[in-house]
């Protein structure tokens, strides 16, 4: 079997991670999106066991090779506040009013250390092959939202190194560099030396 000519659905209904994990892995495989969320609990108590809990279940659900990641921000100074609550904070309302809440939590604290975290898992339900990989990004919480480019957090987070945003960067250095990027990165070349 060649790799990049591996078909694998996303187990999410998200455009703009659907844009970015296809972007990543371009030249691996060829990525879709499903139209349907499925109702699936994320009862881990880590960003890699939510992520195969999405994979295997959605994977044995249609019976078909099925990507999932668990991703989210955590926050030295909050105890890794939100981590993996981070889609869930404030479900109701829009990341702009997450972000303002975060910084509101964080206004008068000077150590403004954080990292994105992202665990990519791959699950073949005809082979029963399951791979996972965990990746993160260090940096800081910003004093104020910065941009508005990429999505979620982006716009609060600035990478170790740099003096902007994920929402100021470009989309070119986040696909790069990104927990998300990383993560990806390392799994598909997990799974291109079980393929071969």
């Amino acid at each position: 079997m060649i790799l990049e000519k591996i078909k694998v659905m996303l187990a999410t209904t998200s455009k703009h991670k659907v844009a970015e994990v296809s972007e990543i892995i371009k030249e691996y495989a060829q990525v879709y999106s499903m139209q349907d969320s499925p109702d699936v609990e994320e009862t881990g108590k880590t960003f890699i066991e939510n992520s195969v809990i999405k994979a295997v279940t959605v994977g044995n659900m249609l019976n078909q090779k099925v990507m999932a990641d668990d991703s989210g921000l955590c926050i030295k100074a909050l105890d890794g506040f939100p981590g993996i609550y981070s889609a869930r904070y404030m479900s109701d309302r829009s990341f702009e009013e997450k972000m303002q809440s975060i910084l509101t939590k964080m206004d008068g604290i000077s150590d403004r250390q954080a990292y994105f975290a992202c665990a990519a898992t791959f699950y073949d339900p005809v082979t029963l092959t399951l791979v996972s990989y965990e990746a993160r990004i260090y940096g800081n919480i910003g004093i104020q939202i910065m941009g508005n480019g990429g999505f979620g957090y982006d716009p609060i987070f600035i990478p170790q190194g740099e003096t902007k945003s994920f929402g100021q960067l470009p989309a070119e250095f986040k696909n790069k560099c990104s927990h998300r990027a990383q993560a990806f990165t390392e799994l598909m070349e997990k799974i291109k030396k079980i393929y071969g």
